[in-house]
């Protein structure tokens, strides 16, 4: 087994203890069947199989745009985070194919575009090298549209981006706004857009004399699992839907609020991202559109729980999270 094989499988193996721990005395999940869970009144399918999984036909006008080294290679490289966070991309049961909305959005995509998904897998801040230099085509993983990633990429929308502030159930605090926070430590992912949320909040509370949030940064969404069940966390700030079937599915923390991606300032989007000189995202686009018009997007929403984050149209490059201060 490489080292890399080794590593995937150490971080899947602590993933499924985690979740197993954290949902051993859950009344909400699935009578102890790994391969499917329920949350929220959804059956999550766990399974490597995904025999549910939502395809769609070529369509020729559309994939026709598709660049020509693209179409000749037959299929779209994409990107993503693996870790343990359903239903957005996770591993399956067998610890090694990835699941979940993201890999079915990207599934329909590539479909619509008549190419094979080839779908691969890297730690966040890697996934934007993969894209910076060509080795993929796009990378579909709950990603921000933010004006600073307008600079260097080209985003196609397909869903709206919330996220949400979990903390332990028995929290004896409560969250009205930002400065709830001041002196409590939350924890966040680092360079995601929760973490430029939780830096503007933390230095307005800081410029009006309260006390700084204690920001702690993860990677593995099995290690804020374990910290705000034993109590390490007073909070977690992350994608909505991953937070809302952790906290049905576990039994041990709640949902107290939720933020659109970009602030106050706007309703944030998730989008496909690909590298702006690739000539890409306009087939992208258009292959989103064609399945929000004809039912198929809404199966994908459907069969992952996703209903409060569905969106009308596939924007190219619409307003996103403002660049930092400073």
């Amino acid at each position: 087994m490489s080292l890399t094989s080794r590593r995937r499988r150490v971080t899947a193996l602590a993933a499924l203890t985690a979740l197993s721990l954290l949902t051993g005395a859950c009344g909400n999940g699935s009578g102890g069947d790994e391969r499917t869970r329920t949350a929220n009144g959804i059956a999550y399918d766990l399974s490597p199989e995904q025999t549910g999984r939502v395809h769609a036909a070529k369509v020729d006008a559309i994939a026709a745009q598709v660049p020509q080294a693209i179409r000749d290679r037959g299929s779209l490289l994409v990107t993503g985070p693996a870790g343990a966070a359903p239903p957005l991309r996770f591993y399956a049961t067998d610890d090694r194919t990835v699941v979940g909305s993201e890999i079915d959005f990207a599934t329909v995509i590539a479909d619509i575009l008549g190419l094979k998904l080839d779908a691969r897998v890297a730690d966040w801040a890697q996934n934007f090298v993969k894209v910076d230099s060509g080795e993929v085509d796009a990378f579909i993983s709950n990603v921000t549209v933010t004006e600073e990633r307008k600079e260097k990429y080209d985003f196609a929308t397909y869903r709206q981006d919330t996220v949400a502030l979990e903390v332990p159930k028995d929290a004896s605090w409560n969250y009205s706004d930002r400065k709830s926070l001041a002196g409590k430590k939350i924890g966040v992912g680092s360079g995601t857009n929760q973490e430029q949320l939780l830096v503007a909040w933390n230095d307005a509370n800081v410029a009006e004399g309260l006390p700084k949030i204690d920001i702690a940064y993860y990677q593995q969404v099995t290690d804020y699992y374990l910290a705000l069940s034993s109590g390490r966390l007073d909070g977690y700030l992350g994608p909505n839907p991953s937070a809302r079937y952790h906290s049905a599915t576990a039994g041990q923390t709640k949902v107290v609020a939720t933020f659109s991606g970009a602030g106050d300032a706007l309703q944030a989007e998730i989008g496909v991202l690909t590298r702006k000189d690739n000539g890409l995202i306009k087939a992208v686009q258009q292959a989103v559109q064609y399945a929000i018009d004809n039912g198929i997007y809404q199966k994908v929403i459907d069969r992952w729980g996703l209903g409060s984050e569905t969106v009308k149209e596939s924007r190219i490059n619409p307003p996103g999270l403002p660049k930092k201060k400073g």
